[in-house]
């Protein structure tokens, strides 16, 4: 089970993180987000841990160029779009730098997934190629991070897993839940971040660890 975690903000932070198992780490260039990174901090954070860890850089909303700088000012492997970014944005970027991941955020809600299959549909007619999909919980004015929980009974049931990117699962996730989170979606990975924190963008080491343990353990690893 590939597991991120996500709005690590200091090096200190990333080596626990790293040393207990993780897969990736999520560095937040979201200003308005408590999670929010400094460029040199993460560029830091990246040339420590690079070779150990997935580097994935979260935007939301930001422009092509500011995506780009910050790519190659960090030397980032991985992007993660959580805002309102198009299928013809992402194959902009795609053209731009063809050796990015690139990994596409959505929110849903009892609605479903109807949203998600026609952005997809439009990202192939593009020839987008996305490395998973993000599929976190609807809360209206917010980008992510809210803790609520995405609606997995629908999501199982929605997902097609067979044509759709691999589905990487957030939204209000924490040690107690993320098995059965696990169990019920069968996602390719998990994401969290506020379930492991012991105030709003501070990191409780002890709960990161229990839930990589538990993330792990739910697939036999």
């Amino acid at each position: 089970m590939w597991v991120k975690i996500c709005g690590i903000r200091d090096s200190a932070t990333a080596r626990s993180v790293c040393e207990a198992g993780a897969d990736a780490i999520g560095l937040n260039f979201y200003s308005p987000s408590p999670r929010c990174v400094e460029r040199a901090v993460a560029r830091e954070i990246a040339q420590e841990f690079g070779e150990s860890l997935e580097m994935i850089g979260l935007f939301v909303n930001h422009s092509l160029d500011e995506v780009l700088a910050t790519v190659d000012e960090c030397g980032l492997q991985t992007v993660q779009l959580h805002g309102d970014e198009t299928p013809e944005f992402l194959a902009e970027l795609a053209i731009r730098r063809p050796d990015l991941r690139l990994l596409r955020a959505f929110r849903i809600d009892e609605s479903g997934c109807g949203a998600i299959g026609e952005y997809l549909a439009e990202c192939s007619r593009l020839n987008v190629k996305l490395a998973g999909c993000l599929v976190d919980s609807h809360v209206a004015g917010e980008y992510g991070g809210t803790g609520h929980t995405a609606p997995w009974d629908l999501l199982a049931d929605q997902y097609d897993s067979a044509r759709w990117p691999p589905l990487i699962v957030a939204g209000g996730l924490h040690p107690a839940n993320v098995a059965d989170a696990i169990r019920i979606t069968r996602p390719f990975g998990v994401d969290v971040a506020s379930g492991v924190e012991s105030a709003r963008g501070v990191k409780d080491l002890d709960l990161v660890r229990e839930f990589i343990a538990a993330a792990k353990s739910a697939t036999g690893e």
